[in-house]
Formats: C-alpha cells, sequence, structure tokens
C-alpha cells in the first residue's frame, strides 16, 4: 500500500509521566477537534513523513554541522527535533 500522505499532525500531552505521543493525526482540524473534545493539555506537531527530523532539517537548512563528531552521532540523530516545525501549544483545549 503506498503512503498518500507527506506530512503527519502529531499531539504530545503535557505529562511527567511519559514522553510518548497521545494520537497521531492526518490533519491540524482532525486533531484539533480531539483536543478540544477533551479538553487536552500540550503540543501539536507537523512531522514529514518517511524522513527522520534530523535530514529534514539539514535538506531544508534549518541544521549545520558544526560539530561532526557530536551532531552525527546516533545519539545526537535520535533525539533530535527541530522548533521549525510547524507547532502548536494547548491549555486545557484551547
Amino acid at each position: 500500500m503506498n503512503n498518500l500522505l507527506n506530512e503527519i499532525w502529531i499531539f504530545s500531552g503535557t505529562s511527567q509521566h511519559t514522553s510518548f505521543p497521545s494520537g497521531v493525526f492526518s490533519s491540524k482540524e482532525e486533531a484539533e477537534k480531539n483536543i478540544r473534545k477533551y479538553k487536552l493539555s500540550g503540543v501539536l506537531t507537523k512531522y514529514p513523513v518517511d524522513i527522520l527530523v534530523y535530514d529534514w532539517a539539514l535538506e531544508e537548512g534549518f541544521l549545520e554541522i558544526r560539530r561532526k563528531d557530536e551532531q552525527t552521532t546516533p545519539k545526537f540523530i535520535q533525539s533530535f527535533s527541530s522548533a521549525h516545525l510547524e507547532h502548536y501549544h494547548y491549555q486545557d483545549g484551547e
């Protein structure tokens, strides 16, 4: 089956107990419908599909490798995120 999506929206709720996302959506509108319904707090982020955020940031020019021995390690790449990803903050569903 071919993936028709080139981006997805991931909601990560505010929590001290987990760093896992609590929802994955095909559109911002669908995500916000659920966020409002349950009055959730957290961050909704749009992610590109089939690419690591690290590679996406390099391709888009948002990341410049300055410390190759540190910034090209698996530890760095697997935990990399970018403030350049489109994202929205919610508090109690708003």
